[in-house]
């Protein structure tokens, strides 16, 4: 037989041009180097595959549903060009509404085989697609995390409904061997693994959101699983059937050759110099994006700037005094959350948008929650589980780190004073929870601001799940910031240093 081909992105984010957009610098990454990676090993027996995330995260991809959102995306418009053959969809594709989904769909060139998302009835995406290569059958499916309606807003997911995935693999698995004459299956999974494929330990708690392990283990005649969802880098063969999986930001792709052989995988960091015809295409939609991000909100007076990740989560960053601040305004609430973001930059003297959307990187909007001071105490455990402790020093918990950095899941909360003793237990490390220095009883009540993410129960924090929202914003964070220092123009507060995270 002829080698039959499969090269496979996932977790794009947006990610078209080979810069950072927080300082300029170039690098190795970017869909316009991923353009001439897939000409220079692409033929005819070539199958070229994305597996979701694509449409959120960069700055360009926000500048673009923030401003022009009834165009053509330049994500879009760069996939198109690269020439995808299949596409799936991840749980950040959602993130605009399904007006942008399906605006991409019909101008990306990729047949969608998202089968259990199902648009009022109808399935979104083939429920699989099969190819013949010179009398070898290879027979493609795809699904997404089941999770997605636990964090996304009601509008931007509205007439969706979202199937288990590991029901949907197994029924489309037994569809496939009873109806076609396929010599290899494909599972593209925007998804990733709940337990260590190697030895089968648990990697985090088993919500559904991760399905993978159960999949392999539990449904045989997978010849290849595609995953992603969490950004690591993986090769590797578990229940006889190769898995690969690519990190995040157009940084790799994965390549998978089948042959009389077998199946061979590997992993190819993303190094081809960048296409000029593609950067050329959307040379408008960058200086668009460059002018945008340069333009100068209003000035602050505190120092805003991120230079330590590490010491500005265990000593809360004013960043994050600032956030809280804005956000408390906004919606009126006693207290409100946020997390310092992998990668934030922080804001210099003079904020411009570059400053607020490198820092700022998702497009959450805002909820308010009514709580009593048992789940706040709940909510400030679950918070204190990121720290631990590593030959007397403090340290992120491994259960942060491991298969993936979470940091975003550690909430700093302002409006109370409160005290992480790391070395007590999980679960009794809150050993003082003040309010203007009074005590904080059971049965006090507060409005919480958080991020809609984290009013869906994201991140572990089921305790929010079934707690209706006060308050429900539809404008994301970053516009409610850029108004906020717009009308304020000079920023001046007062700063907090509220936590205190002990040994």
């Amino acid at each position: 037989m002829e080698r039959i081909r499969l090269i496979a992105t996932s977790d794009i984010h947006g990610e078209v041009f080979p810069w950072n957009y927080a300082d300029g610098r170039k690098r190795n990454s970017g869909m316009a180097r991923i353009r001439n990676l897939v000409r220079v090993m692409k033929d005819e027996n070539t199958v070229v595959i994305d597996n979701g995330d694509s449409l959120q995260g960069s700055p360009l991809s926000f500048y673009h549903y923030t401003r022009h959102p009834e165009e053509i995306s330049p994500v879009t418009k760069a996939m198109h060009a690269i020439g995808y053959d299949y596409v799936n969809l991840g749980n950040h594709d959602f993130d605009y509404g399904t007006d942008a989904l399906f605006r991409h769909l019909e101008n990306c060139s990729g047949t969608c085989l998202t089968a259990n998302v199902l648009y009022e009835g109808t399935p979104i995406g083939r429920r699989y697609d099969v190819r013949d290569f010179d009398g070898v059958k290879v027979a493609f499916f795809a699904l997404t995390t089941h999770r997605t309606p636990d964090w996304e807003p009601e509008e931007d997911i509205r007439g969706l409904t979202f199937l288990n995935a590991f029901d949907t693999a197994k029924e489309i698995v037994t569809e496939i061997k009873e109806k076609e004459s396929a010599d290899y299956i494909v599972c593209i999974y925007h998804g990733s693994f709940e337990r260590d494929l190697q030895t089968g330990e648990p990697l985090m708690e088993d919500t559904g959101e991760n399905q993978g392990y159960r999949i392999l283990k539990e449904i045989p005649g997978i010849d290849i699983m595609i995953s992603g969802h969490q950004h690591l880098s993986i090769n590797t063969t578990a229940f006889d059937t190769t898995v690969t999986q690519t990190i995040h930001n157009a940084r790799e792709v994965a390549v998978i050759d089948i042959d009389d052989d077998g199946i061979e995988a590997w992993i190819v960091p993303v190094l081809e110099a960048p296409d000029k015809e593609l950067m050329e295409m959307l040379s408008g939609d960058e200086k668009g994006c460059q002018e945008w991000l340069d333009q100068p909100l209003g000035t602050c007076e505190n120092d805003l700037q991120i230079t330590d990740e590490f010491e500005d989560r265990l000593h809360k960053s004013q960043v994050i005094t600032f956030l809280n601040h804005v956000q408390r305004e906004v919606t009126g609430a006693d207290l409100s959350a946020s997390s310092l973001f992998i990668g934030s930059a922080g804001f210099r003297h003079t904020i411009t948008m570059r400053d607020l959307v490198t820092t700022y990187v998702f497009p959450n909007t805002l909820c308010v929650k009514k709580i009593d001071g048992r789940l706040l105490k709940e909510f400030l455990e679950k918070c204190a589980e990121f720290w631990d402790i590593d030959q007397g020093k403090i340290v992120i918990s491994p259960a942060f780190e491991i298969p993936t950095p979470m940091y975003f899941n550690y909430e700093m909360v302002d409006g109370i004073e409160y005290t992480i003793k790391v070395s007590e237990p999980v679960g009794q490390r809150i050993v003082s929870l003040t309010k203007d220095g009074r005590p904080v009883r059971d049965d006090d009540t507060f409005t919480l601001c958080i991020d809609n993410y984290r009013a869906a129960g994201g991140g572990g924090f089921d305790m929010l799940k079934g707690i209706p929202d006060i308050y429900h914003g539809q404008t994301s964070m970053v516009e409610i910031l850029a108004t906020y220092i717009m009308e304020h123009q000079n920023i001046c507060f007062e700063e907090q240093n509220n936590i205190q995270v002990i040994v």
